[in-house]
């Protein structure tokens, strides 16, 4: 009579649907759930996650008929970005709606209730990380960002970190929920963070480097730069390394670390080019010659549309045992290196023609056997008077 009581107590405790299932579905299968639980659990999640898919499809209709009132468009972007997220939201709260309605003993409920809180945390952190996503985006559209050098190398930094800050507080929060002695976890890493420090000693001075490239901006991604004997366009600045294609077309990446404390010149800013050649003339020509020389290069200079009216020098340097120097310098009033060379070519066959005109020539190598106590050596005398062998 006692079994038969507690028989009775439990099935009044059952739902009300379970009273009205056939006898094969109420047996236990494996892990202790019943054969109908297994039907249920599936059933549950379609359920959810349709519900969730109708419920977000309506708060955003809500929500888009507010946001289309103001001016800004930021909010119809996080609108959108958030569309996802919005909708895992709510397929989680319509799975723990229809929790109790699986009739799970207490063991199995606590677990899926931990996983349910986790689930709404990682939600909660993804949606986190599309709008800081967004966020960066919008400030960097500002004028004083546009405008600000320094903006522009620590925007792209500062998102960086970001992600990386929300995914570590993320990651601990979903364990948390899990059950897992998170407190542990981290007075272990404690401990072990003097020696992570003296292993990840090369990692963190990349790091502070790239802190320090974003902030002194010696170079962007998009420069010209030359580092060492490196020379390419910056490609990308990232936490550890900063990628230069090369010339050659090939890619040098140099860690930030080294690349802080590297000579870093910088290409890019220029606002004008510079020529910069000595002609060496042959020894017999005469001070009119030299004078004719020199007055008609600085005219060809003079008459170029592109010169830099500051900094022209067509200056007779120095004598020689061979050759006359004419040093000379001027810039050009461009930064595209085609048109440059386009422009530097031109005047270099300018300079030959003026010295043809004045009637004198460029200085060449020549040889000269000298006779020496009886032997014989041979002389070589360049335009700057080369050494003897």
């Amino acid at each position: 009579m006692h079994a038969s009581l507690l028989h009775l107590l439990a099935a009044a405790r059952r739902p009300w649907f379970e009273r009205h299932l056939p006898e094969p579905l109420l047996r236990e299968g494996p892990q202790g759930l019943l054969w109908w639980q297994w039907l249920a659990v599936p059933t549950a999640l379609f359920i959810a996650y349709v519900g969730g898919k109708v419920l977000g499809w309506l708060t955003r209709q809500i929500l888009g008929r507010i946001v289309a009132r103001t001016e800004s468009t930021w909010d119809d972007l996080l609108l959108e970005r958030l569309a996802a997220p919005l909708t895992a939201f709510w397929s989680i709260w319509v799975a723990w709606g229809l929790l109790p309605w699986l009739d799970l003993d207490p063991e199995l409920r606590g677990e899926a209730t931990r996983g349910l809180h986790a689930a709404s945390f990682v939600v909660l952190f993804w949606a986190a990380l599309r709008s800081i996503d967004l966020g960066f985006k919008f400030l960097g559209s500002f004028p004083w960002a546009r405008a600000n050098p320094l903006a522009a190398g620590i925007l792209p930094l500062g998102s960086k970190i970001a992600h990386i800050t929300v995914v570590v507080i993320g990651a601990i929060a979903v364990l948390t929920q899990l059950g897992y002695p998170v407190a542990s976890l981290l007075a272990g890493l404690g401990i072990g963070g003097l020696a992570l420090a003296l292993a990840a000693q090369k990692t963190v001075e990349n790091l502070f480097g790239s802190v320090s490239i974003s902030v002194d901006q010696p170079c962007r991604v998009g420069d010209f730069v030359k580092v060492d004997t490196v020379m390419g366009t910056v490609e990308s600045i990232g936490l550890r390394s900063t990628r230069i294609r090369t010339l050659e077309r090939t890619v040098v990446t140099i860690p930030n670390g080294k690349l802080a404390d590297a000579r870093i010149e910088n290409l890019a800013p220029r606002d004008r080019l510079r020529i910069y050649t000595t002609l060496q003339l042959i020894q017999g020509t005469r001070a009119a010659q030299m004078r004719e020389v020199l007055a008609g290069i600085e005219g060809a200079l003079r008459a170029q549309p592109k010169l830099y009216p500051e900094g022209v020098s067509v200056r007779f340097t120095a004598v020689n045992p061979s050759s006359l120097e004419v040093e000379i310098a001027a810039y050009l009033a461009t930064t595209d290196w085609n048109e440059f060379t386009q422009l530097r070519q031109e005047l270099f066959l300018t300079f030959l023609e003026v010295v043809e005109r004045a009637g004198t020539a460029l200085a060449l190598p020549t040889q000269a056997l000298v006779m020496a106590g009886g032997g014989a050596r041979a002389r070589l005398d360049g335009p700057e008077g080369a050494g003897t062998r």
